[in-house]
């Protein structure tokens, strides 16, 4: 038995799907969050009969017309995979927009149980629904529904009602003669009894309290975290505090503990070994493997601690503010406001962000989109500015505010670049978005989100981390007649001489040796490669410890174990960081563009913003802190002209197509 579970965006399906099947998909008290199908089978607890049940959580919506492609997404499930049983998750807070979208499941002939879902939050309201009513209106069950409670939560009854309605015919109460919702004058035509059908059952069944006349704390809230000018300096704190409390404090206090394991299971594998293996193969189990590999996962802490505050905000209702603060700012750029919805998204994962940009009609601002989305500092990147951050600049906190905000400032003036290089005029875009009502974070599902993605950084770490840290540490031990690389002849293995061509490119951003530009090379399997390479090449086990660090920098100055400037590993940091992604984001950008000359076009635009940005931090800063230029100025101002200059000439190439156009 198939079941699909459809709604309005931010009705608490995903949550609902969740708490049916056991699942750990996530979830955002905001629209957008949920951009594809998703299956999973209903718990046996819940599910009383033989009946093995599949549930399948749809993205939301608000009609059978859909308006985006993963509204699409719904319409074709609903209408051509014939579930046995559609469950209509509806927003109790807001039964009258909820229910138009029901009437329209009504007429497709297939059974439907609504949930009435959040019916808690109406009960704090003092509204109340008459269920019982409400049900012989739309003629089909309707379940009160709490998805975010473990138990009196009326799951089960719903999953009982499923399987009670499956097969049998209902006659709805409403019913416009089947619609074709393709054709848009039948539709429209419809569209108004259906909100006259709703507003008669709503005025009956819901008795709500309203005071318009006084402003709600909500409403005074968002005076103020909403504020067109106030919105982005509270955002910039809030921030920065994320990262004092993940990078500084909190998250390094767990992390030293979590070093001290990983430093155990070297010193047990070490002294299990013994003196009788060979040196090679010690070499690559405890400094390839197990010393590449700790060096990334000792990050996790920070991850993990930085992934619990961000789920907080998302649950807390604060991020839907942020993209209504933004929305503003990128209208302005030629982008859509529903723009910014993918690129807080891709904060988690860069992946899922691309893959959010099919809620953008627009196929010029969806395109760009996926391409800039990338820029925003996704989970892979924070073990690289956790890196930088302790070891060049003692844990400060501004060091991941500000790459979030430089993140922000390249995908504004990229977007800019596009619009004139693409020669289409800004269209005025419509952000619709529902501000849901803030509400005490759970700290449950906060920790189930924390630990979701501490799962799937431990399952990279051990699968793609491992092999390239493995493969690094071979490379680097052997030259091309596979012999052994003699001690202090490092740069003639085959590791150096692959990434020496390369590094030679990078001379005049400031990290121009082999080591550096192998770690960036192999950042683009996995961003988290970075610091994995970076601890086979540098032999260093352990980057959280600083004593550890002064002693493999010979006693020095910790800044320079890698042989970098302040300057120079900041220029590296975001190299790494505004350069192409992994390739798994890649394809995603492949996947949600469609267009192979937009594909390329975006990684390179990508490579050429991550070495314009990585040269003007290291020259500029270099010529601030030393009162001179950097070295390799004159070839690497050539190859940033060349490259300005290029897109300058698509600029004016764009300028002439609307020109035409006006002409014409």
């Amino acid at each position: 038995m198939k079941i699909a579970l459809t709604g309005n965006p931010n009705s608490g399906k995903t949550t609902l799907f969740n708490a049916i099947t056991g699942k750990i998909e996530h979830v955002g008290n905001w629209a957008g969050v949920t951009v594809d199908k998703k299956e999973g089978n209903i718990k046996k607890n819940l599910n009383k009969s033989d009946i093995e049940i599949t549930a399948v959580d749809l993205p939301g919506a608000y009609s059978m017309s859909p308006f985006t492609s993963e509204e699409s997404i719904t319409r074709d499930f609903v209408k051509n995979e014939n579930p046995d049983v559609i469950i209509n998750i509806v927003d109790a807070t807001n039964l009258s927009r909820s229910l138009f979208f029901t009437t329209q499941l009504m007429e497709l002939g297939i059974p439907v149980v609504v949930a009435l879902n959040k019916s808690d939050l109406n009960e704090k309201k003092k509204t109340s629904i008459n269920v019982t009513e409400l049900s012989k209106a739309l003629g089909c069950p309707v379940v009160k529904t709490i998805a975010t409670k473990s138990s009196s939560n009326g799951l089960e009854e719903l999953i009982s009602k499923v399987v009670e309605v499956k097969g049998k015919n209902q006659t709805a109460a409403y019913d416009s003669k089947g619609v074709d919702f393709e054709n848009a004058e039948a539709v429209k035509a419809s569209d108004k009894n259906r909100y006259d059908f709703v507003n008669g059952i709503v005025s009956k069944v819901e008795d709500r309290k309203v005071i318009s006349n006084r402003q709600t704390k909500q409403d005074a809230a968002d005076r103020i975290l909403a504020h067109k000018w106030l919105g982005i300096p509270i955002f910039a704190v809030v921030m920065w505090a994320v990262f004092s409390i993940s990078q500084t404090h909190l998250g390094p206090l767990l992390a030293d503990i979590f070093v001290g394991w990983i430093d155990g299971i070297y010193a047990w594998a070490e002294g299990a070994m013994g003196e009788g293996v060979s040196p090679i193969l010690k070499s690559l189990l405890l400094d390839g493997i197990i010393g590449g590999v700790g060096a990334v996962v000792g990050f996790l802490p920070l991850i993990m601690v930085l992934f619990f505050l961000l789920a907080l905000l998302e649950d807390c209702g604060y991020m839907a503010r942020v993209a209504v603060v933004m929305d503003r700012f990128f209208k302005r750029v030629g982008l859509s406001g529903k723009s910014i919805i993918p690129m807080v998204i891709g904060t988690g994962c860069a992946i899922p962000g691309v893959m959010a940009t099919r809620t953008i009609k627009n196929e010029r601002q969806r395109r760009t989109t996926a391409m800039l989305t990338p820029f925003m500092p996704c989970g892979a990147k924070l073990p690289v500015i956790a890196l930088f951050a302790g070891v060049f600049f003692d844990d400060a906190s501004w060091v991941g505010t500000t790459m979030y905000f430089m993140g922000i400032a390249i995908i504004i003036i990229g977007a800019l670049i596009v619009v004139k290089i693409t020669g289409e005029k800004n269209k005025r875009s419509y952000f619709i978005m529902e501000l849901p009502e803030y509400r005490f974070p759970s700290i449950k599902r906060a920790t189930i989100s924390m630990f979701s993605r501490a799962k799937a950084f431990i399952i990279k770490a051990s699968t793609i981390i491992l092999l390239c840290n493995a493969a690094v540490q071979i490379m680097q031990t052997f030259n091309w007649q596979f012999q052994v690389v003699a001690e202090g002849a490092e740069g003639t293995s085959i590791l150096a001489s692959i990434a020496s061509p390369f590094a030679i490119l990078l001379i005049p951003l400031g990290f121009g040796v082999w080591q550096l530009a192998a770690a960036a090379i192999t950042g683009f399997i996995a961003k988290e490669n970075v610091v994995g390479t970076l601890a086979v090449v540098y032999s260093i086990t352990n980057f959280i410890d600083t004593e550890e660090l002064a002693l493999v920098s010979g006693g020095g100055d910790v800044a320079s174990v890698m042989g970098l400037t302040s300057v120079a590993a900041l220029s590296y940091l975001m190299f790494n960081l505004f350069t192409p992604p992994c390739f798994a984001a890649i394809g995603a950008m492949n996947s949600e563009m469609e267009d192979r000359k937009w594909l390329w076009g975006g990684i390179g635009f990508q490579f050429g913003m991550g070495y314009v940005v990585a040269f003007m931090t290291y020259q500029i800063g270099t010529l601030i802190t030393t009162g001179s230029l950097g070295t390799g100025f004159i070839p690497g101002f050539i190859a940033v002209a060349v490259m300005v200059g290029y897109v300058v000439f698509l600029m004016k190439k764009g300028d002439e197509k609307v020109n035409q156009k006006n002409l014409a």
